[in-house]
């Protein structure tokens, strides 16, 4: 990521968090830098502190893209990433596959094939971003 950001002209810092309070520690820090944008890692804490992550976002103003919907539709900006739905059916599919006696071994690792991305409006709205037509038109879904 760093490369790419540098043949672009940007940089990008990886700061880390390893507890609620970290969160907050992080943003503090995020926004004395000014930084521009954040991309949140998947994270199984992150996951849990769904809704402080959107909230210190909020507050900070800082354009924030997250890996689930989930953050988009609780007020997160835009979220990018596999469609969960999918994934769950998939791995599925590959439950019952050994239930029926396949070694899971023998199967093949899959990666993800479908991926949404959601745009909040009303989040960028609230943190005074213009979000361009064509972006949005982009989007698979767009929450007014």
């Amino acid at each position: 990521m760093r490369e790419a950001a540098r043949s672009v002209g940007q940089r990008i810092e990886i700061l880390q968090a390893g507890s609620a309070h970290d969160i907050e520690t992080v943003f503090a820090k995020l926004s004395a830098m000014q930084v521009g944008a954040l991309v949140v890692s998947p994270n199984p804490l992150f996951a849990t502190q769904a809704g402080q992550l959107v909230a210190l976002a909020a507050r900070h103003a800082i354009p924030t893209l997250y890996w689930r919907r989930e953050f988009a539709e609780t007020g997160g900006l835009v979220s990018y990433g596999a469609n969960l739905a999918d994934s769950l059916r998939v791995t599925g599919v590959y439950a019952g596959r050994i239930l029926k006696g396949e070694k899971p071994g023998d199967l093949p690792v899959q990666q993800p094939t479908r991926f949404e991305l959601v745009v909040n409006v009303k989040a960028a709205k609230a943190i005074g971003l213009a979000i361009s037509e064509s972006f949005l038109a982009r989007a698979d879904e767009v929450i007014e």
